[in-house]
């Protein structure tokens, strides 16, 4: 189960994330981003209450990190140590702002 809290305000879309991003539910995450892309200029994930993270996740992430590095980029705050050891692993630290 995934929770999605978006918020938008001057251009910037913070997208809360909580409890498990994987194959279930990562196409939820896709349409909320496809549905916000167009509003924002800049994309902020908060993780800290994001439990587990899988392959599919870090797909939807990384298409994310892509369309928005062309406009005002993205960050992703708030990653507690057990998404960040998925992000360590995948190489991700080095792709990713991690604040």
């Amino acid at each position: 189960m995934l929770n999605i809290t978006k918020t938008i305000n001057n251009g910037k879309a913070v997208f809360s994330l909580e409890g498990r991003l994987d194959t279930n539910t990562s196409p939820e995450l896709d349409a909320a981003l496809s549905s916000f892309a167009d509003k924002a200029d800049e994309l902020v994930f908060d993780l800290e209450k994001l439990e587990y993270i899988s392959s599919a996740g870090l797909r939807v992430l990384l298409a994310a990190h892509k369309e928005f590095s062309k406009k005002g980029g993205m960050k992703v705050i708030n990653v507690n140590s057990m998404v960040m050891e998925i992000f360590e692993v995948t190489g991700f630290t080095d792709i990713l702002t991690i604040v």
